[in-house]
């Protein structure tokens, strides 16, 4: 177990979030390519930014408040989105709502939060943090049950149009590059040389 697969969602979410935090306050070039192709560093940001709050709005009574655009104050538009998340989860009446959509059902808010928001702020610590040449590693145990995960709905993730190829990786490879090369990043990318 590790922090993040021995956490609570409210816990969990902070870790994560506190880490993609750290990677946000390092990045010195917002226009830096990342691994995803066609994306900026900014628009790591904005991605994550942009799909939480309208699926947030699309499936339960919950608004967030408008935050700044990645396109013009990245670190201002994570903040934004960080707090209200955060205390999204730290509110206790959030066990009482009710998120409600037509792909994946109905579950208590926290859950979906912890499903896809934490998730996908884990994931893309990694792009932000490869792009930007901080730190790269992610919580391995988190990982590498996300990637038992998704492996056995890997027909559903590969319909839904969300992730990139699978790429080559040896058989050797990390846990963490295995995972990166299924949901379509190449773990040997580097940003271009100057």
């Amino acid at each position: 177990m590790s922090r993040l697969t021995d956490a609570t969602p409210a816990e969990r979410y902070r870790l994560a979030a506190a880490t993609f935090s750290d990677r946000v306050r390092g990045t010195r070039d917002w226009d830096a390519p990342t691994p995803v192709e066609q994306w900026l560093a900014r628009d790591v940001v904005g991605h994550l930014t942009t799909w939480f709050p309208q699926m947030l709005e699309g499936g339960s009574e919950i608004t967030l408040v408008p935050i700044p655009s990645a396109v013009d104050d990245p670190p201002a538009a994570w903040a934004g989105l960080d707090g209200q998340v955060q205390a999204l989860l730290e509110d206790p009446a959030s066990e009482g709502v009710a998120f409600t959509h037509e792909d994946i059902g109905s579950m208590p808010l926290p859950e979906m939060i912890d499903r896809y928001f934490t998730s996908d702020v884990v994931f893309h610590t990694w792009d932000l943090a490869r792009a930007t040449g901080q730190h790269d590693e992610l919580d391995e145990d988190y990982i590498a049950d996300a990637y038992d995960g998704m492996r056995q709905m890997e027909d559903v993730i590969r319909g839904s149009g969300q992730f990139g190829e699978h790429q080559p990786v040896p058989e050797d490879a990390s846990v963490q590059d295995q995972f990166l090369a299924f949901i379509g990043r190449d773990p040997r990318w580097q940003p271009p040389a100057e």
